[in-house]
């Protein structure tokens, strides 16, 4: 029997890198970090929300309850990528390196959004368990013509930074193996290490994960440019935004670097 699903799961990565590449905004930090992750006036989702759609962005990823409050913000205006798996730093300091389930792939369909999204944190002392949980979302996924997008973090006891490029290599080299059909990992430096990043996901679109607040965001933007020049696909960039004085600015700015090519001097003049 002819499996339509493919054609789905094509047509929705299409929508995510309209141009090959994509800019995702990453909203999932108030559960993952907690309201302290915020400034102040961006407690409330719907106001960042409202100024990062405003700004064009390609792609919002967030947990199902989120995305559906914000809704009249997004639906039609751009793309969603649902997160079923999220965890928070309430729990003890040992448990941490497990994600627990936020949602399912059916909340991702009843949603309307284009792909579903889900950690594993590669050398944790939970990985088995995570991996049951991304098994079943890719099970699903291709169920329904979905693409899968994989937070591919290494994290454990055993690793001693993360940030390594062997050790990021071994995490992408993982994503693949286990059907990821997007891969969200570290940026490891620089633009060749991040080449070997990109040559370990072996034509599996690879994003770089936005990760802590650079103190200048050029140097952000710098990031942003050696991870297409390397030969990546684009970023899935939360705190760099909404931490920002002008979230809007930063996007626009990030869009330009990863969709024209506009040099991180000239783009950041978007931000001001």
């Amino acid at each position: 029997m002819m499996s339509y699903s493919i054609a789905g799961k094509e047509l929705r990565l299409k929508r995510l890198l309209p141009s090959g590449r994509g800019v995702v905004f990453a909203f999932d930090h108030g559960v993952e970090h907690g309201p302290s992750d915020f400034p102040r006036e961006y407690i409330n989702p719907r106001t960042i929300i409202g100024k990062i759609i405003e700004a064009g962005v390609d792609a919002v990823m967030m947990l199902p309850a989120t995305a559906f409050m914000t809704r009249d913000l997004w639906i039609g205006k751009t793309s969603l990528i649902v997160k079923i798996t999220s965890k928070t730093n309430l729990r003890p300091e040992n448990e941490r390196l497990l994600q627990s389930i936020f949602g399912y792939v059916e909340d991702a369909v009843a949603l309307g959004a284009e792909a579903v999204a889900a950690t594993v944190y590669w050398g944790s002392q939970y990985e088995d368990a995570m991996l049951r949980q991304w098994f079943e979302v890719k099970r699903l996924a291709e169920k329904y013509g979905y693409p899968s997008l994989q937070l591919s973090y290494p994290r454990g006891p055993a690793i001693k930074n993360m940030y390594d490029v062997e050790i990021v290599k071994y995490g992408v080299r993982a994503a693949i193996e286990s059907g990821a059909d997007l891969i969200k990992t570290y940026y490891t430096g620089s633009l060749e290490s991040f080449r070997e990043v990109v040559e370990a996901a072996s034509g599996i679109p690879v994003l770089m994960s936005g990760g802590a607040v650079r103190e200048r965001f050029i140097d952000f933007l710098r990031d942003v440019e050696n991870v297409i020049r390397a030969g990546g696909r684009g970023v899935v960039v939360g705190r760099n935004v909404f931490r920002h004085k002008n979230p809007g600015g930063a996007i626009r700015a990030i869009m330009k670097v990863v969709h024209e090519e506009i040099p991180p001097e000239e783009a950041i003049k978007y931000a001001e």
